[in-house]
């Protein structure tokens, strides 16, 4: 009979389990990309697929955690439809203070969208050895 890993549950690292490789990022997470709507307006992509996935439709805002800052962000009737985007002046100084700001000609930063509780989320820097996929990603075994 297999036993299972006691630092797992579903696939994803349990907290305080040794060997993370990131520590803000042991449940699981959602890869989303800044997306610019011109200067001094920039904010997240979350991609259709995410949406579909991991945000309640109907649900009119997400709480964001940035860093020690918690804001809320108000989302349009379109975020389920072809506009899976969240923009607010509060995120995007964030952003902008993290130099995640993106520009014309400039690619897209990923970033990790964490969820932590009901419309809740934190959002992190992605590891540079992950390869974004824009789903959920479960932390490998160790």
């Amino acid at each position: 009979m297999l036993q299972r890993d006691a630092r797992f549950r579903n696939g994803f690292r349990l907290p305080g389990s040794v060997n993370s490789h990131h520590p803000t990022l042991r449940a699981g997470y959602m890869v989303v990309k800044t997306q610019s709507k011109g200067r001094g307006v920039t904010g997240l992509n979350v991609g259709s697929s995410n949406v579909q996935r991991y945000f309640p439709r109907g649900v009119s805002f997400v709480e964001l955690q940035l860093d020690h800052l918690q804001i809320q962000c108000d989302l349009s009737p379109n975020f389920w439809q072809d506009q899976p985007e969240i923009f607010d002046p509060r995120l995007c100084a964030w952003l902008e203070s993290k130099q995640l700001s993106t520009n014309p000609g400039r690619d897209p930063v990923p970033l990790a969208l964490i969820p932590a509780g009901k419309n809740s989320f934190r959002l992190r820097l992605v590891p540079p050895n992950t390869q974004p996929k824009g789903k959920l990603h479960p932390q490998p075994a160790a």
